[in-house]
Protein backbone atom coordinates (compact mmCIF):
# COMPACT_ATOMS: atom_id res chain seq x y z
CA UNK A 1 0.00 0.00 0.00
CA UNK A 2 2.79 2.74 0.91
CA UNK A 3 4.87 1.33 -2.48
CA UNK A 4 1.92 2.53 -4.57
CA UNK A 5 1.45 5.89 -2.94
CA UNK A 6 5.17 6.41 -3.02
CA UNK A 7 4.57 5.26 -6.63
CA UNK A 8 1.71 7.69 -7.23
CA UNK A 9 3.54 10.39 -5.97
CA UNK A 10 6.57 10.17 -8.09
CA UNK A 11 4.29 9.84 -10.95
CA UNK A 12 2.42 13.06 -10.07
CA UNK A 13 5.82 14.78 -9.27
CA UNK A 14 7.07 13.68 -12.68
CA UNK A 15 3.85 14.93 -14.70
CA UNK A 16 4.02 18.40 -12.82
CA UNK A 17 7.84 18.66 -13.52
CA UNK A 18 7.04 17.42 -17.28
CA UNK A 19 4.44 20.50 -17.57
CA UNK A 20 6.34 22.85 -15.84
CA UNK A 21 9.13 21.73 -18.42
CA UNK A 22 7.60 22.40 -21.50
CA UNK A 23 5.91 25.79 -22.75
CA UNK A 24 4.51 26.97 -26.39
CA UNK A 25 5.81 29.77 -28.31
CA UNK A 26 3.07 31.46 -30.50
CA UNK A 27 4.09 32.34 -34.01
CA UNK A 28 2.95 35.82 -33.58
CA UNK A 29 5.65 35.90 -30.47
CA UNK A 30 9.48 35.94 -29.68
CA UNK A 31 10.74 34.24 -26.13
CA UNK A 32 13.57 34.41 -24.45
CA UNK A 33 15.18 31.85 -21.88
CA UNK A 34 16.94 33.19 -18.74
CA UNK A 35 18.67 31.24 -16.94
CA UNK A 36 19.64 33.04 -13.30
CA UNK A 37 18.20 36.29 -15.32
CA UNK A 38 20.57 35.91 -18.06
CA UNK A 39 19.55 35.20 -21.61
CA UNK A 40 20.73 31.86 -22.60
CA UNK A 41 18.60 31.39 -25.79
CA UNK A 42 16.31 33.36 -28.16
CA UNK A 43 12.99 30.99 -29.21
CA UNK A 44 11.77 32.89 -32.59
CA UNK A 45 10.85 29.72 -34.11
CA UNK A 46 6.86 29.13 -33.24
CA UNK A 47 6.26 25.22 -31.30
CA UNK A 48 6.61 23.27 -28.27
CA UNK A 49 9.50 23.82 -26.33
CA UNK A 50 11.20 22.74 -22.92
CA UNK A 51 12.88 24.40 -19.85
CA UNK A 52 14.67 23.24 -16.96
CA UNK A 53 11.77 23.79 -13.90
CA UNK A 54 12.50 26.64 -11.58
CA UNK A 55 15.80 27.27 -13.02
CA UNK A 56 14.84 28.62 -16.60
CA UNK A 57 12.83 31.67 -16.90
CA UNK A 58 10.70 32.14 -20.04
CA UNK A 59 10.17 35.75 -21.03
CA UNK A 60 7.59 36.08 -24.12
CA UNK A 61 7.08 39.07 -26.37
CA UNK A 62 4.97 40.46 -29.23
CA UNK A 63 6.54 39.85 -32.22
CA UNK A 64 3.49 42.38 -34.46
CA UNK A 65 3.37 45.35 -34.98
CA UNK A 66 2.61 47.90 -31.95
CA UNK A 67 0.60 50.74 -31.59
CA UNK A 68 1.99 53.49 -29.76
CA UNK A 69 -0.88 56.17 -29.39
CA UNK A 70 0.91 59.98 -27.52
CA UNK A 71 -1.14 61.72 -25.29
CA UNK A 72 -2.12 65.58 -27.09
CA UNK A 73 1.66 68.00 -26.97
CA UNK A 74 1.84 71.27 -27.32
CA UNK A 75 4.47 72.71 -29.34
CA UNK A 76 5.99 75.68 -30.79
CA UNK A 77 6.34 76.73 -34.50
CA UNK A 78 9.07 78.85 -35.76
CA UNK A 79 6.45 81.21 -36.02
CA UNK A 80 5.77 81.39 -32.41
CA UNK A 81 2.16 80.14 -33.02
CA UNK A 82 1.30 77.19 -30.26
CA UNK A 83 -0.09 74.03 -31.73
CA UNK A 84 -2.17 71.14 -30.11
CA UNK A 85 -0.60 68.40 -31.98
CA UNK A 86 -2.14 64.03 -31.75
CA UNK A 87 0.55 61.82 -33.00
CA UNK A 88 0.74 57.82 -33.05
CA UNK A 89 3.52 55.61 -33.70
CA UNK A 90 3.87 51.47 -34.96
CA UNK A 91 6.90 49.64 -33.73
CA UNK A 92 7.87 46.04 -32.89
CA UNK A 93 10.63 44.82 -31.03
CA UNK A 94 13.60 43.84 -33.42
CA UNK A 95 16.01 42.63 -31.33
CA UNK A 96 14.62 40.77 -27.99
CA UNK A 97 17.76 41.03 -26.21
CA UNK A 98 18.24 44.41 -26.32
CA UNK A 99 14.92 45.17 -25.71
CA UNK A 100 15.38 42.69 -22.21
CA UNK A 101 18.43 44.93 -21.56
CA UNK A 102 16.66 48.43 -22.04
CA UNK A 103 13.67 47.72 -20.29
CA UNK A 104 14.29 44.78 -18.06
CA UNK A 105 11.08 43.85 -16.41
CA UNK A 106 9.04 46.60 -17.05
CA UNK A 107 8.64 44.83 -20.93
CA UNK A 108 6.03 46.67 -23.46
CA UNK A 109 4.77 49.21 -20.81
CA UNK A 110 8.46 50.35 -20.25
CA UNK A 111 9.18 50.43 -23.98
CA UNK A 112 6.14 52.15 -24.33
CA UNK A 113 6.72 55.12 -21.76
CA UNK A 114 10.40 55.29 -23.17
CA UNK A 115 9.24 54.99 -26.45
CA UNK A 116 6.85 58.00 -26.27
CA UNK A 117 9.52 60.46 -24.57
CA UNK A 118 11.40 60.05 -27.65
CA UNK A 119 8.29 60.45 -29.86
CA UNK A 120 7.68 63.73 -27.97
CA UNK A 121 10.85 65.30 -27.75
CA UNK A 122 11.09 64.73 -31.66
CA UNK A 123 7.77 66.03 -32.27
CA UNK A 124 9.02 69.26 -30.45
CA UNK A 125 12.45 69.08 -32.51
CA UNK A 126 11.14 68.63 -36.19
CA UNK A 127 7.78 70.95 -35.55
CA UNK A 128 9.69 73.73 -33.93
CA UNK A 129 12.08 74.28 -36.66
CA UNK A 130 8.89 74.87 -39.64
CA UNK A 131 5.88 77.40 -39.85
CA UNK A 132 2.83 76.58 -38.55
CA UNK A 133 1.06 76.14 -42.14
CA UNK A 134 3.41 73.61 -42.61
CA UNK A 135 1.99 71.71 -39.82
CA UNK A 136 -1.44 72.55 -40.47
CA UNK A 137 -1.39 71.53 -44.31
CA UNK A 138 -2.38 68.61 -45.81
CA UNK A 139 1.19 68.00 -47.16
CA UNK A 140 3.15 67.19 -44.09
CA UNK A 141 4.49 64.00 -44.70
CA UNK A 142 7.86 65.22 -45.29
CA UNK A 143 7.55 66.20 -41.42
CA UNK A 144 6.33 62.85 -40.52
CA UNK A 145 8.99 60.98 -41.96
CA UNK A 146 11.86 63.13 -40.73
CA UNK A 147 10.07 62.68 -37.24
CA UNK A 148 10.33 58.75 -37.59
CA UNK A 149 14.05 58.27 -39.36
CA UNK A 150 15.15 60.26 -35.77
CA UNK A 151 12.62 58.66 -33.52
CA UNK A 152 14.40 55.17 -35.16
CA UNK A 153 17.86 56.22 -34.26
CA UNK A 154 16.74 57.55 -30.53
CA UNK A 155 15.02 54.13 -30.20
CA UNK A 156 17.33 52.21 -31.54
CA UNK A 157 19.44 51.14 -28.32
CA UNK A 158 15.97 49.90 -26.94
CA UNK A 159 15.89 47.15 -29.19
CA UNK A 160 12.83 48.20 -31.60
CA UNK A 161 12.35 49.57 -34.44
CA UNK A 162 9.71 52.83 -35.20
CA UNK A 163 7.79 51.55 -38.51
CA UNK A 164 6.31 54.76 -39.20
CA UNK A 165 5.01 57.97 -37.03
CA UNK A 166 1.92 60.00 -38.51
CA UNK A 167 0.28 62.91 -36.71
CA UNK A 168 -3.35 62.70 -36.31
CA UNK A 169 -4.31 66.00 -35.44
CA UNK A 170 -2.58 69.53 -35.24
CA UNK A 171 -5.22 72.38 -33.90
CA UNK A 172 -5.14 75.83 -32.25
CA UNK A 173 -5.32 75.42 -28.34
CA UNK A 174 -8.90 76.19 -26.81
CA UNK A 175 -7.71 79.52 -25.65
CA UNK A 176 -6.68 80.59 -28.66
CA UNK A 177 -9.39 80.01 -30.93
CA UNK A 178 -11.32 82.57 -29.94
CA UNK A 179 -8.28 84.93 -30.88
CA UNK A 180 -7.47 83.29 -34.14
CA UNK A 181 -11.69 83.33 -34.95
CA UNK A 182 -11.52 86.80 -34.74
CA UNK A 183 -8.50 87.45 -36.74
CA UNK A 184 -9.87 85.50 -39.55
CA UNK A 185 -13.41 87.36 -39.62
CA UNK A 186 -11.59 91.00 -39.77
CA UNK A 187 -9.07 89.49 -42.50
CA UNK A 188 -12.00 88.23 -44.14
CA UNK A 189 -13.85 92.06 -43.58
CA UNK A 190 -10.93 93.72 -44.74
CA UNK A 191 -10.73 91.33 -47.88
CA UNK A 192 -14.54 92.36 -47.82
CA UNK A 193 -14.15 96.21 -47.68
CA UNK A 194 -10.98 96.02 -50.39
CA UNK A 195 -13.31 93.79 -52.74
CA UNK A 196 -16.13 96.54 -52.17
CA UNK A 197 -13.63 99.18 -53.01
CA UNK A 198 -12.60 98.22 -56.49
CA UNK A 199 -16.09 97.85 -57.39
CA UNK A 200 -17.03 101.16 -56.65
CA UNK A 201 -13.77 102.40 -58.29
CA UNK A 202 -14.75 100.27 -61.86
CA UNK A 203 -18.04 101.54 -60.93
CA UNK A 204 -16.82 105.02 -60.93
CA UNK A 205 -14.73 104.10 -64.43
CA UNK A 206 -18.07 102.48 -66.06
CA UNK A 207 -19.95 105.95 -65.18
CA UNK A 208 -17.59 108.32 -66.13
CA UNK A 209 -16.98 106.37 -69.46
CA UNK A 210 -20.67 106.24 -70.25
CA UNK A 211 -21.17 110.09 -69.63
CA UNK A 212 -18.15 110.46 -71.97
CA UNK A 213 -20.15 108.25 -74.73
CA UNK A 214 -23.26 110.29 -73.84
CA UNK A 215 -20.92 113.93 -74.35
CA UNK A 216 -19.40 112.90 -77.21
CA UNK A 217 -22.49 111.28 -79.02
CA UNK A 218 -24.52 114.37 -77.75
CA UNK A 219 -22.20 117.15 -79.36
CA UNK A 220 -21.77 115.14 -82.43
CA UNK A 221 -25.35 114.79 -82.75
CA UNK A 222 -25.17 118.89 -82.07
CA UNK A 223 -22.42 119.07 -84.73
CA UNK A 224 -24.49 117.13 -87.44
CA UNK A 225 -27.43 118.82 -86.57
CA UNK A 226 -26.02 122.66 -87.06
CA UNK A 227 -24.49 121.58 -90.05
CA UNK A 228 -27.51 120.11 -91.48
CA UNK A 229 -29.40 122.99 -90.24
CA UNK A 230 -26.94 125.36 -91.99
CA UNK A 231 -27.13 123.47 -95.07
CA UNK A 232 -30.87 123.84 -95.28
CA UNK A 233 -31.31 127.42 -94.46
CA UNK A 234 -28.35 128.07 -97.27
CA UNK A 235 -30.12 126.15 -99.43
CA UNK A 236 -33.37 127.75 -98.47
CA UNK A 237 -31.48 131.61 -98.67
CA UNK A 238 -30.52 130.21 -102.25
CA UNK A 239 -33.81 129.66 -103.40
CA UNK A 240 -35.14 132.70 -102.06
CA UNK A 241 -32.44 134.62 -103.98
CA UNK A 242 -32.92 132.96 -107.28
CA UNK A 243 -36.81 133.51 -106.79
CA UNK A 244 -36.35 137.29 -105.98
CA UNK A 245 -33.89 137.57 -109.02
CA UNK A 246 -36.78 136.28 -111.37
CA UNK A 247 -39.27 137.98 -109.73
CA UNK A 248 -38.94 140.85 -107.30
CA UNK A 249 -42.97 142.36 -107.71
CA UNK A 250 -43.55 138.30 -106.58
CA UNK A 251 -41.17 138.14 -103.78
CA UNK A 252 -41.85 141.38 -102.35
CA UNK A 253 -45.64 139.92 -102.16
CA UNK A 254 -44.80 136.90 -100.82
CA UNK A 255 -42.81 138.54 -97.91
CA UNK A 256 -45.77 140.79 -97.20
CA UNK A 257 -48.01 137.55 -97.09
CA UNK A 258 -45.87 136.37 -94.64
CA UNK A 259 -45.38 139.20 -92.38
CA UNK A 260 -49.25 139.61 -92.45
CA UNK A 261 -49.34 136.00 -90.96
CA UNK A 262 -46.94 136.97 -88.33
CA UNK A 263 -48.52 139.81 -87.23
CA UNK A 264 -52.22 138.13 -87.15
CA UNK A 265 -51.11 135.07 -85.03
CA UNK A 266 -53.39 136.07 -82.03
CA UNK A 267 -56.84 135.73 -80.99
CA UNK A 268 -56.70 139.53 -80.48
CA UNK A 269 -54.76 141.17 -82.81
CA UNK A 270 -54.55 144.84 -82.97
CA UNK A 271 -52.56 146.76 -85.50
CA UNK A 272 -52.06 151.10 -85.37
CA UNK A 273 -50.70 152.07 -88.31
CA UNK A 274 -51.77 154.86 -90.51
CA UNK A 275 -53.63 153.90 -93.72
CA UNK A 276 -50.84 154.92 -95.91
CA UNK A 277 -48.11 152.82 -94.83
CA UNK A 278 -46.31 150.99 -97.46
CA UNK A 279 -48.09 148.09 -95.14
CA UNK A 280 -51.02 147.84 -97.14
CA UNK A 281 -50.22 148.37 -100.00
CA UNK A 282 -51.05 144.72 -101.46
CA UNK A 283 -54.19 144.80 -99.40
CA UNK A 284 -55.61 148.26 -100.67
CA UNK A 285 -58.47 147.55 -103.45
CA UNK A 286 -57.32 148.52 -107.09
CA UNK A 287 -58.83 151.84 -108.62
CA UNK A 288 -61.18 151.16 -110.65
CA UNK A 289 -61.16 154.35 -113.45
Amino acid sequence: MRRSQFLIGVVVVALVALVNSIYIVDEREKALRLWFGEVTAVIEEPGLNFRIPVLHEIVKYDDRILALDTDPLEVTPADDRRLVVDAFARWRIKDPVQFRRAVGASGINGARSRLERILNAELREVLGGVDSGAVLSADRVALMNQIRDQARIQSASLGIEVVDVRIKRADLPAQNLAATFERMRAERQREAEDERARGREAAQRVRAGADRTVVETTSEATKQAEIIRGEADARRNAIFAEAFGRDPEFFAFYRSLAAYEQSLLGENSTLVISPDSEFFDYLKSATVE
